[in-house]
């Protein structure tokens, strides 16, 4: 069953919560600080089965006419298994929080909660974000929050300039992915983002979240925004060309490759220039 949840949560999207909880790591001026170890096992495991085990528990409708679930891209859930879910995001979730409270600025713990909040009622009712154009692609700005509360866990003011730029690109990215489950979507009476504005009109959505992601970037790190600019490009115009959901699922590998790209060309200038002093 461990196993089992562990597919569940989808290692190969990881990268979203490990790689922006270094990221505000090394924002705060540190290549490794002992401070963060609990918050990176946090974000590991336990809060992906969150994001992951508690979408698929309320669209398992959705995902038994998705031919996608069932592989890396998503887990395709039976219904016995959605008790031993809730148990697994409940046991795993729930000490952290409170040790979190416990010991962390409060600050920090209130980003923390609402991290928590956002990515459950994204697919849990009565909220279900998922299920209501624009506010399901707002609410994945979440994503972007380790960027606020790993620097206040250490005692650092954020670098807001890179939280604002990852929400826009949060954005942006939610509805692009989303095209590909516009059928599926559509079929079961669920109204995305995608499914309200159609493939061009959300890659034109996801193309300005995208330009917007790329200035504010661009006031931090050049290179970044440039790398960034380069792949939102090239995922929206191939979809342009052929404005399909089976083309954007044709693309979707190198979708998900963007934040390890992207994180890569932010990451290594981060660690190079702290070791050589480059930034205080």
């Amino acid at each position: 069953m461990l196993w089992r949840l562990i597919q569940i949560s989808r290692p190969v999207l990881w990268v979203n919560t490990i790689g922006t909880t270094v990221m505000g790591m090394w924002l705060s001026g540190y290549i490794w600080n002992w401070e963060i170890l609990p918050i990176l096992i946090w974000v590991t495991f336990p809060f992906n089965l969150l994001i992951y085990g508690i979408n698929d528990i309320f669209d398992q409708e959705t995902d038994n006419i998705n031919a996608r679930k069932g592989s890396y891209e998503g887990a395709h859930i039976y219904p016995n298994e959605v008790r031993p879910i809730w148990i697994g995001v409940i046991v795993t979730n729930v000490p952290f929080l409170i040790y979190f409270a416990l010991t962390l600025p409060w600050q920090a713990v209130a980003w923390m909660l609402a991290y928590s909040l956002f990515f459950t009622f994204y697919s849990a009712p009565p909220l279900r974000f998922k299920a209501r154009p624009y506010l399901d692609s707002f609410s994945n700005t979440d994503y972007a929050f380790p960027l606020a509360f790993v620097p206040l866990a250490l005692g650092h003011e954020p670098l807001w300039l890179g939280v604002i730029g990852l929400m826009a690109w949060s954005i942006a990215k939610h509805a692009y992915d989303a095209i590909q489950d516009i059928p599926q979507d559509s079929d079961t009476g669920i109204t995305t983002t995608a499914v309200h504005l159609g493939v061009r009109g959300t890659l034109v959505w996801s193309g300005v979240w995208w330009l917007v992601s790329t200035i504010f970037f661009g006031l931090v790190n050049l290179p970044l925004a440039a790398a960034n600019a380069l792949i939102a490009g090239y995922l929206v115009l191939s979809v342009w060309r052929k404005p399909t959901p089976e083309q954007a699922h044709d693309v979707y590998k190198y979708s998900i490759a963007f934040p390890y790209v992207a994180g890569a060309v932010a990451g290594v200038q981060l660690v190079v220039g702290i070791t050589f002093g480059v930034y205080p």
